[in-house]
């Protein structure tokens, strides 16, 4: 066999040398792999406190919210409540009954005028089809005119929506 002869300009690297600089770089490389899981980890954790920060602020502004949700339409309400203490107050003191009506029926035009303003509007039913989706039938009575067979002849309780969604279902009497 031949040997190699060498240059005078080429080290020989021992084998040794070589398993270390593998060694280096391996454990380098495991370090920057370390370090890299850390960072993301970090990253992890600031993004979870954030999002549970997230989470309790949003829950106390619903809390808030759902709070002063009615304070709106209580405050326009207040206004109906005083013309009723003053319209009470004119039936104790007041002998004019056409006076004391018509006092009675101006509270009463007010209060629903501040309702459909906001929002709450009176649902037709005398003389309407029955419909189970917004009637709740209580009774049914018998009827002269067959055009009012399953018709809706008269109403317990009227029902009202809320920007035309029902918040309280027709009470009505139903002929046969």
């Amino acid at each position: 066999m031949e040997e190699k002869e060498m240059m005078p300009n080429e080290e020989q690297v021992p084998a040794e040398n070589i398993e270390n600089e593998i060694k280096e770089e391996t454990i380098s490389e495991v370090d920057q792999l370390k370090l890299d899981v850390e960072e993301q980890k970090q990253k992890f954790i600031r993004l979870y406190a954030e999002f549970d920060n997230f989470k309790r602020r949003n829950a106390k502004e619903r809390v808030e919210l759902i709070q002063t949700a009615g304070r709106d339409v209580i405050q326009s309400m207040l206004e109906v409540m005083d013309d009723c203490d003053r319209a009470e107050k004119q039936l104790q003191t007041s002998e004019d009954l056409q006076q004391i009506r018509q006092g009675i029926q101006l509270v009463f035009t007010k209060l629903r005028n501040t309702m459909q303003a906001k929002g709450v509007k009176e649902m037709k039913s005398i003389g309407e089809e029955f419909n189970p989706d917004i009637h709740e039938a209580i009774t049914e009575i018998p009827v002269n005119d067959p055009a009012m067979v399953g018709k809706v002849v008269d109403e317990v309780e009227k029902g009202y929506t809320l920007n035309e969604k029902i918040i309280r279902y027709s009470k009505v009497v139903v002929g046969k």
